[in-house]
């Protein structure tokens, strides 16, 4: 695992956004696993730009996002496929057919559940995942206790993922209870992790998900059994790192990209 820690919120989704470019830049067609929420935000407006300004081509990628509320329509302000659209979708490239998020409204989520399982099979895995954390060091809505081997499925959301998403809402009480997500051995299965982290309020999740012990209550930091795992996070999401003098010589003894 690398971690990469970077002065503030801008320059983190910057250096996180050039990872996915590199990654789209050496294989075209990859396929891009997604998260939602306030912190890979920026990342995606750098994607934007890139997109914009500099050419960068998504016309052959294909997404497949990590979860999605339980009831909320695709046109709702809160859900994710209105997120995802809004901020990112339509700004870019990707062809429409070629975008995959979990249904909310489905009619029957086992079956759903396992048809996206195997929908993401049939497009060849996931080239790289981009995650965000919870404060309860969660990653997609795999509550602490979520088994670390478990795949996309139904689940209830706790008590601290509501409170913490309430902010989203008008009143709590609107918050949806379950969420339809990728199981923590659904997202070790791609190929490169990318978490995101910011603020310090999440200082606490990315010390334990880094440094603790590997653990089904901190359901993050099973990205320590990836082989390709790397971790973006600003100076106060890095607060509670006890290793950063060594994260920060690993980062900075980099080999420089040879001129062309």
């Amino acid at each position: 695992m690398e971690v990469v820690i970077k002065q503030d919120y801008e320059q983190m989704s910057k250096a996180a956004a050039e990872i996915v470019s590199e990654v789209l830049n050496t294989k075209p067609n990859a396929v891009l696993g997604m998260a939602t929420g306030s912190t890979p935000l920026g990342l995606y407006q750098e994607l934007v730009r890139l997109h914009k300004e500099e050419e960068l081509d998504l016309s052959r990628v294909t997404t497949f996002n990590l979860d999605e509320y339980v009831g909320l329509p695709v046109n709702h302000p809160q859900s994710y496929h209105y997120f995802m659209h809004e901020h990112f979708f339509k700004h870019v490239n990707i062809p429409l057919h070629n975008i995959n998020i979990p249904s909310g409204t489905t009619s029957n989520y086992p079956a759903f559940c396992q048809w996206y399982e195997e929908r993401i099979t049939e497009c060849g895995g996931i080239d790289l995942q981009i995650l965000g954390i919870g404060s309860d060091g969660h990653i997609a809505f795999n509550e602490p206790t979520s088994s670390l081997s478990s795949r996309t499925r139904l689940k209830t959301l706790s008590e601290q993922t509501i409170d913490d998403n309430a902010r989203f809402f008008e009143r709590r009480e609107d918050v949806p209870v379950y969420a339809i997500t990728m199981g923590v051995g659904t997202i070790l299965e791609s190929r490169k992790l990318l978490l995101v982290a910011s603020g310090k309020s999440k200082a606490p999740a990315i010390a334990q998900a880094v440094e603790g012990p590997v653990t089904s209550m901190i359901t993050a930091s099973a990205i320590q059994l990836h082989r390709d795992a790397t971790v973006f996070v600003d100076e106060e999401a890095a607060a509670e790192l006890t290793m950063r003098d060594y994260y920060d010589f690993i980062y900075n003894a980099k080999p420089a990209a040879p001129k062309s």
